[in-house]
C-alpha cells in the first residue's frame, strides 16, 4: 500500500491546531506518518500537541527560520512514498488519503486538486477549483500557484529537486511546486481534498507583496535555467498571464458553489464537487 507522510508546521496556532490534527489522524492508515514541527510557540499549542502525541509519528518545538524551515525539518524525517503538508488551521476532508493512494500510478509524480475556503468557525465560504491545463507552463509563464493543501507528490520527486528551500520565507510553496512541475509528471484530479482557513493575521495575506516578490524571483530563475526567455518567452508570459487572469476572474465565478456556503466543512467528504456535485453524486 502507498504510504503517506504529512507535515504540519505551526507557530502560536493553538485555537486552530486541534481541528487540523483530528482531520489528519482520521485519514491515516498503518504505515502513514504525521509530524508536527512547532516554532517554539508561546500559546497553548504545545498542550494541544501533547494531547495527541501518542498518535503522532513525531514532533518538535524549537525556534526556526520560518515555515519553510519547519517543513524542511519535517520532510527530512519522512519515509512515506507520498508527501504533503497541511498548515495549522487547514483541514483534510474525510477519505482524502484513501483517494490519493489510488491516484499514484506509475505515470504520475504529483497530483493537485480542489479545496474549500472556510471561516474561523469551519464553515464553507467558497469552493475553489484547482484545475489548470498545463501546470508547469501556467506556473512558469503565468505565475499560477496550485492549491497547496490539495497537492500530493512522490518523495522521490521531492528529493530529486532538492526539497523545499528553507530560505524562502513567503513563496516556498510556489518555489517548490514550480521546480517539481519542471521535473515531474503532474495531473489534475477533480476532487476536493482539503479546506483552507481564512483567519486574522494569516501570513499568506499579511505578506502578499513579499510573496509576489519571491514568486517573481523564482520565475526568473527557472526561466533562465530552462532557456524559456527571449521574445518567445515574453509571448508565452503574455498568453499565460491572460489565461490565468481569465481563469481567476471569470471561470472561478462559474465554478462557485453558493449552495454550499455556510455549511460545516466537516459534513463534506473528499469527493468531486464540479460539475455540480454533492458528496460525489450529480445534483
Amino acid at each position: 500500500m502507498t504510504t503517506i507522510t504529512v507535515v504540519t508546521a505551526c507557530m502560536n496556532m493553538g485555537p486552530y491546531l486541534e481541528e487540523t490534527i483530528r482531520s489528519v489522524l482520521a485519514n491515516l492508515r498503518p504505515g502513514d506518518e504525521y509530524y508536527i514541527i512547532d516554532g517554539a510557540s508561546t500559546d497553548d499549542t504545545l498542550d494541544v500537541i501533547r494531547r495527541h502525541e501518542g498518535s503522532l509519528t513525531g514532533w518538535v518545538s524549537e525556534p526556526d527560520r520560518g515555515y519553510a524551515d519547519a517543513l524542511a525539518k519535517g520532510f527530512a524525517r519522512a519515509r512515506g512514498d507520498v508527501l504533503c503538508w497541511i498548515n495549522a488551521g487547514d483541514l483534510l476532508l474525510t477519505g482524502t488519503f484513501d483517494h490519493v493512494r489510488g491516484q499514484f500510478s506509475e505515470d504520475v509524480d504529483l497530483i493537485f486538486g480542489d479545496d474549500f475556503y472556510i471561516d474561523e468557525a469551519s464553515r464553507v465560504i467558497s469552493f475553489s477549483r484547482g484545475w489548470i491545463g498545463d501546470l508547469r507552463a501556467a506556473m512558469l509563464h503565468g505565475g499560477w500557484t496550485p492549491l497547496q493543501d490539495a497537492c500530493f507528490w512522490r518523495r522521490s520527486l521531492y528529493e530529486a529537486v532538492g526539497g523545499i528551500d528553507p530560505a524562502v520565507r513567503y513563496a516556498a510553496d510556489y518555489d517548490l511546486f514550480l521546480r517539481m512541475a519542471g521535473q515531474g509528471r503532474c495531473r489534475y484530479v477533480p476532487v476536493a481534498y482539503s479546506a483552507f482557513r481564512q483567519h486574522a493575521g494569516q501570513k499568506s495575506i499579511a505578506g502578499a507583496r513579499a510573496y509576489r516578490d519571491e514568486r517573481a524571483a523564482a520565475r526568473i530563475r527557472e526561466i533562465a535555467r530552462s532557456g524559456a526567455g527571449g521574445v518567445a518567452g515574453l509571448i508565452r508570459d503574455l498568453i499565460h498571464s491572460i489565461s490565468v487572469r481569465w481563469r481567476i476572474r471569470v471561470m472561478q465565478r462559474r465554478w462557485t458553489r453558493t449552495d454550499l456556503a455556510g455549511r460545516p466543512v466537516t459534513s463534506l467528504p473528499c469527493a468531486p464537487y464540479w460539475p455540480r456535485t454533492l458528496n460525489g453524486d450529480l445534483t
